[in-house]
């Protein structure tokens, strides 16, 4: 059940196994200005990708890589969120004096991921300053941090892959997607070395936003993180860096010239729905995914794609 409480050096593995992960973070207080007006008394966390909203699968895909303990970090006029992760016991009362399990079991569910909490950023100074505001719910365990804004495709075991890395190497270990040179301007990225493991890379060095003459790699930081409790007491003496914001980026650059992070290469599926067109891009290939909708909504689209192609009429295309 929901509920809000108050805020408050080597590449080669360890000899010990590191302590297991059990609490994510999942920062939650933006304005979510790119979708306005839609987002003006909605959370963009809560903007709908086909009968759940965006935040649910992230909380999904924690819950199944085993963290049953998780922490929101969200801000003034995110009530919803706190309400969609509570129970809801008159519209449960009702749907089930008619019978409907099916739809029971959906409004139900969101409450039965994990233990979830709520915690208000207050000033909104960055992502690093969203997580140090979880420093006293997490304590002096590891914590993963899943941003709301990157889906990871249902299909995938991203963050199942980066705690079995974390178990063996410790420190701290984000998610690395190799994008195009165009792209890394909008990137936090990434110096990496090999560690004659396939798929996971020694971080040496971070770069939050870089041009293309500063980048060093295409390797970009996406949204998940499995983080160390060192973490904390580094962001705490990291000062306000691009916008005058605490970077997160700037806090694992100190960690990484250290030695203690790695990084997990993922070439999955992952949607920015913090992005207009890939929001929608999202919505479609989720949708077509789904064996309840996947097979109407996916001959429908075909025959409008081909009318577009086709250069049919507005009127056709909207009778299709």
């Amino acid at each position: 059940m929901s509920r809000m409480i108050t805020p408050h050096s080597s590449a080669t593995p360890a000899p010990a196994p590191a302590p297991a992960v059990r609490k994510a973070v999942v920062p939650a207080a933006g304005l979510g200005t790119r979708f306005l007006p839609a987002t003006k008394a909605t959370p963009k966390e809560m903007l709908p990708v086909v009968d759940k909203p965006a935040i649910q699968y992230v909380v999904e895909e924690a819950a199944a890589a085993g963290l049953d303990d998780i922490l929101m970090v969200t801000g003034r006029h995110k009530r919803a969120i706190e309400d969609h992760f509570d129970h809801a016991f008159e519209l449960e009362q009702a749907l089930a004096a008619k019978g409907d399990t099916v739809r029971l079991d959906a409004v139900r569910d969101p409450a039965r991921l994990a233990d979830i909490h709520h915690i208000r950023q207050g000033d909104p100074l960055g992502l690093g300053h969203a997580v140090l505001c979880a420093r006293h719910h997490v304590g002096d365990q590891p914590f993963a941090v899943l941003l709301g804004d990157d889906l990871i495709d249902p299909r995938e075991t991203l963050l199942s892959r980066m705690l079995e890395v974390r178990e063996r190497y410790a420190g701290s270990v984000v998610a690395l997607m190799e994008v195009p040179e165009e792209q890394v301007h909008l990137y936090g990225c990434a110096a990496v070395e090999p560690t004659g493991e396939d798929g996971v890379v020694r971080v040496t060095g971070l770069v939050e936003k870089p041009s293309r003459e500063d980048a060093p790699s295409r390797y970009a930081v996406i949204g998940r993180y499995v983080l160390d409790p060192e973490i904390f007491p580094t962001l705490e003496r990291t000062p306000p860096g691009r916008g005058g914001e605490i970077q997160l980026t700037d806090a694992l650059q100190e960690l990484a010239a250290g030695g203690t992070v790695h990084g997990v290469v993922f070439d999955g599926l992952r949607y920015d729905t913090g992005d207009k067109a890939d929001y929608l891009r999202t919505v479609v290939r989720l949708a077509c995914d789904r064996p309840d909708l996947g097979p109407e909504f996916v001959a429908w689209l075909k025959e409008f794609v081909a009318g577009l192609e086709g250069g049919a009429s507005e009127d056709e295309r909207l009778a299709a």
